[in-house]
């Protein structure tokens, strides 16, 4: 991990706590960005988490509780097992646990376990997700599908690559239903910043794929 993921994670993870006015455990950063390094993930790395932060950056004025927007980013991939089908659950109690452990309030650890949860990406959005907070925490973990055509490739072969052990012709069946699934979509992109700026790249990096 080179010094500028360093950089934007130290920062963001104080601008954070200070946002949420807590203190975390002074270990809690670096066992998250452990998780974030564990051998079996290619794209739930700390490259998805930096892209994550740096797209809150951009938006940080727009949410209406910062802090457990930024504090929820940190957490939402914090548990992946490729063989899992619970992560985000699992992510979204070890959230609210460190929070509770920081004396948050239960209504803050309530909303910190919805915005991470609403990261299955399962149900559809502008249904779903009525909060505007959340709608900009999946548009923020969707921005991956409007990135440049180099970096939509990558992303690619990188899920394909936490998803070995699934025989390829499987794999691709699934991979391609879940993409035009999101093509679909009448909208991919549920706040007006991201549907501006990625709408366009990511229905031609969907038809593409």
């Amino acid at each position: 991990m080179n010094t500028e993921p360093i950089s934007l994670f130290q920062t963001s993870w104080q601008r954070c706590w200070a946002a949420l006015g807590l203190m975390p455990p002074a270990d809690l950063q670096q066992r998250l960005l452990a998780a974030y390094a564990q051998p079996q993930r290619h794209y739930h790395t700390h490259q998805h988490l930096a892209e994550c932060l740096v797209h809150f950056d951009a938006v940080w004025q727009q949410t209406q509780r910062p802090g457990e927007m930024a504090i929820a980013l940190w957490f939402h991939d914090a548990i992946y097992e490729v063989k899992g089908k619970d992560n985000e659950l699992c992510s979204a109690q070890w959230a609210v646990q460190a929070l509770k452990d920081c004396g948050a309030a239960d209504e803050t650890c309530q909303r910190v376990h919805a915005l991470i949860m609403a990261t299955c990406h399962t149900a559809t959005p502008a249904d779903a997700y009525t909060e505007a907070d959340a709608k900009l925490l999946v548009d923020i973990d969707l921005a991956i599908l409007g990135a440049s055509p180099e970096r939509f490739a990558e992303y690619d072969a990188q899920v394909a690559a936490e998803y070995a052990w699934v025989p390829r012709l499987v794999y691709r069946f699934k991979r391609k239903q879940v993409l035009n699934s999101f093509l679909q979509r009448d909208a991919i992109y549920l706040t007006p910043h991201f549907h501006q700026l990625l709408e366009a790249q990511a229905r031609r990096n969907l038809s593409q794929s």
